[in-house]
């Protein structure tokens, strides 16, 4: 956001307008007009908004610097009007008016001027902030928020499968949103009316796996007390997620690719074999293809899932949706809690924007929470923000120049570092990003002592 504000400032006194002028543009940055009287004060804010209006140095009757307001309220309602101490404040209640320094000290005048041109910019930045997202939609499609051009191609493929029958497999970082991604699919499809079923394959060992896929009857097993419908049950007639399919011990995959092919399942320990109408949808965030290299992941299965593959890219690719998604995970705090936190600063959502998001989309909710919980029923400004995210800089590729004269070492050694520094430290979340292995990462670290 640029600081740059356009100041007005009102004075008979040439050589004090002109001091104040030299000081806004050369100590502090500011572009400004002098003008000798309120009158040609009118003219030119009809001419350009300013971000401040400091009448210093004048004694022309109140009744101008009413019409001064009036102009303002009109084009500049984010602008702020700073009155020497010898005029009262003028009646208006959404224009900001504050007092100048007393006498005729420039280096004051123009210090104490750009203090409210400051605030004021911030002020309009946060306006055309708040107004540029409800300009446009904040929900894209079944829950899918966001502008980006990736976002958009996520949404194109989830309309395309949600149009055909085949089995689809969602590929994205952890926190991305692959359950939602899901959720849409069935949502936009004819199984709509159907149940939506999910599980989560981690942490399952084949025989717990099994039976929550495929149910289990009484006796089946030691605690087994009684029938059990499992997952391809529950979703007959709709949608089933398995969630970290990466994750699924290699003697139940060809369980699965069985109840794929044939669209039938047989209940642990017994020999009835029941039919089922289930669109399976899979997701994980690890390397299958490196699973499948390294025999962990049956290959029959790999290509049975890859029929219709969709990927999800990581928010630090899709940057332009994070306003939209800040604010409806704002909206959605606000509601849950009771509370009316109104909106973010633009410096807040700046510092948001750049940071890295290690933990995705995932991670931005979680932040968004908790600050509306903190912050209650104010805006969320940037000290607000947690230490990582105020102290975030986004990775800058070093220029061709400054690389020049490096070894190839030292530049690998340089992005390893600037990659463990956006990650938070996170080794599996840098390796993916460097688009090496862990275990590769992990050989690296140790050889160039990091």
């Amino acid at each position: 956001m640029s600081q740059t504000a356009f100041v007005l400032v009102v004075t008979p006194e040439q050589s004090l307008g002109d001091r104040i002028r030299e000081l806004l543009r050369d100590r502090h940055g500011h572009s400004c007009r002098v003008v000798a009287s309120l009158g040609e004060a009118l003219d030119s804010i009809r001419a350009r908004a300013p971000d401040v209006v400091a009448v210093c140095g004048h004694d022309e009757p109140a009744e101008g610097l009413d019409r001064v307001v009036a102009a303002l309220e009109a084009v500049a309602l984010d602008a702020t009007l700073l009155l020497a101490g010898r005029y009262d404040a003028p009646s208006t209640r959404r224009i900001r008016v504050a007092t100048l320094p007393d006498g005729d000290d420039p280096v004051a005048l123009a210090r104490a001027i750009s203090a409210a041109a400051g605030k004021a910019v911030s002020r309009r930045a946060d306006r055309e902030l708040r107004e540029s997202i409800e300009q446009r939609p904040a929900e894209y499609f079944h829950g899918i928020v966001g502008v980006s051009s990736a976002i958009r191609k996520v949404v194109e493929r989830v309309q395309k499968a949600a149009r055909n029958k085949a089995t689809v497999l969602i590929l994205g970082e952890t926190g991305t949103g692959k359950d939602l991604i899901a959720e849409a699919i069935h949502r936009a499809s004819d199984r709509a009316r159907g149940p939506f079923k999910a599980i989560n394959c981690a942490g399952l060992n084949e025989n717990l796996l099994e039976s929550e896929l495929f149910g289990h009857v009484r006796g089946a097993f030691t605690g087994a007390v009684g029938d059990r419908k499992g997952y391809f049950v529950a979703a007959d007639g709709g949608t089933l997620l398995l969630d970290e399919i990466g994750d699924m011990p290699l003697p139940m995959q060809p369980k699965l690719l069985r109840a794929l092919d044939r669209r039938e399942i047989t209940p642990v320990g017994s020999t009835e074999v029941r039919r089922v109408d289930v669109r399976l949808i899979a997701a994980t965030n690890a390397n299958l293809q490196q699973l499948m290299e390294d025999r962990k992941f049956r290959e029959d299965l790999f290509f049975r899932l890859h029929e219709f593959v969709i990927e999800i890219p990581p928010l630090r690719e899709r940057r332009d949706d994070i306003p939209f998604l800040v604010d409806h995970f704002r909206r959605k705090a606000n509601e849950l809690h009771g509370l009316a936190c109104p909106g973010v600063s633009s410096e807040a959502m700046g510092l948001l924007t750049k940071y890295f998001w290690p933990g995705n989309v995932r991670e931005l909710a979680s932040v968004i929470s908790a600050l509306v919980i903190d912050v209650e029923d104010r805006q969320i400004e940037a000290d607000d923000l947690p230490e990582r995210i105020r102290g975030s800089r986004e990775i800058v590729p070093a220029s061709s120049v400054g690389l020049v004269g490096l070894k190839m070492a030292q530049i690998e050694r340089m992005m390893i570092e600037r990659t463990l520094q956006a990650t938070g430290g996170n080794r599996e979340q840098a390796a993916k990003i460097l688009g090496i292995g862990t275990r590769t990462l992990y050989r690296k670290l140790k050889e160039f002592g990091l």
